[in-house]
């Protein structure tokens, strides 16, 4: 199974990426499930029900979320309904929605489950994600499992893998959308990145205005922020699972740049 994973998309220039790449990536990989983190999604803040029926009308196959679930003010109906979206495991068991799901997708069986982290991480209550992850395993036996970790510290994220390798087939980090070059399939099987990156604004500041960012960084002054518009960038993992055991067979960063920045 070969699954494209897209890291957190950010307003109106991530979802406007996402709609012009994922059809093609998804033919020239032959990728058989597109997950894609959609946190910010609108606004930079959760995801309305018109965003996430747009990220799907796009091609994404699945929506994970994290830390801005409930920014976005929707009716607990909204939640219940989206049967393509997965919202983190470890939070209270009162919230609307699935923290873990079973998916057959064009004859492909996987399990997606979103997991939050606890280390400097304010604005949503997070119990133990070893403790949840522990409980979801002890429930379901599927043998493809990948695991979004939306989290701040790659230590705790490390953690995790380490404590999961051979358990679950992929963890994969997301929340900074800085993209990290430690993506690397561990002894026993665990496809693993740090951090995926950010789908949004190119030039901003982790999807936000530059401007405003700074000003706030200097003077310690709270601010809101707009989404940074102009041209987007998409970063996504790409990651090979073997459907009989679980265990990753790779995992390759992949990153759509605007087509006026250069490298050498």
């Amino acid at each position: 199974m070969k699954i494209l994973f897209i890291g957190d998309v950010y307003g109106r220039v991530g979802r406007e990426m996402v709609a012009t790449h994922v059809k093609d990536l998804r033919s020239k990989h032959q990728i058989d499930v597109v997950i894609a983190n959609g946190e910010n999604a609108t606004h930079g803040r959760g995801i309305s029900p018109l965003h996430y029926q747009e990220l799907l009308s796009a091609g994404v196959d699945i929506v994970t979320m994290g830390n801005h679930f409930f920014s976005h003010n929707n009716p607990n109906s909204f939640y219940l309904k989206a049967d393509h979206m997965v919202r983190p495991a470890n939070i209270h068991p009162s919230a609307a929605g699935y923290g873990s799901r079973h998916f057959d997708i064009n004859g492909h069986h996987l399990r997606v489950t979103n997991l939050l982290g606890r280390v400097y991480m304010a604005d949503l209550t997070a119990s133990s994600p070893f403790e949840a992850l522990d409980k979801i395993l002890e429930e379901n036996t599927d043998v493809v499992h990948i695991v979004d970790f939306h989290a701040e510290a790659t230590a705790e994220k490390l953690a995790l893998a380490y404590c999961y390798d051979g358990k679950v087939s992929a963890i994969l980090g997301t929340h900074t959308h800085v993209p990290t070059a430690d993506n690397h399939v561990f002894d026993n099987g665990l496809a693993y990145i740090s951090d995926v990156g950010m789908c949004g604004p190119y030039k901003s500041i982790i999807g936000a205005n530059i401007e405003q960012i700074i000003h706030k960084t200097k003077t310690g002054i709270p601010m809101h922020f707009d989404v940074a518009t102009g041209p987007g960038v998409l970063n996504a993992v790409i990651i090979e699972i073997d459907e009989a055991n679980g265990k990753a067979l790779s995992i390759d960063r992949l990153q759509i740049l605007p087509s006026e920045v250069t490298h050498d």
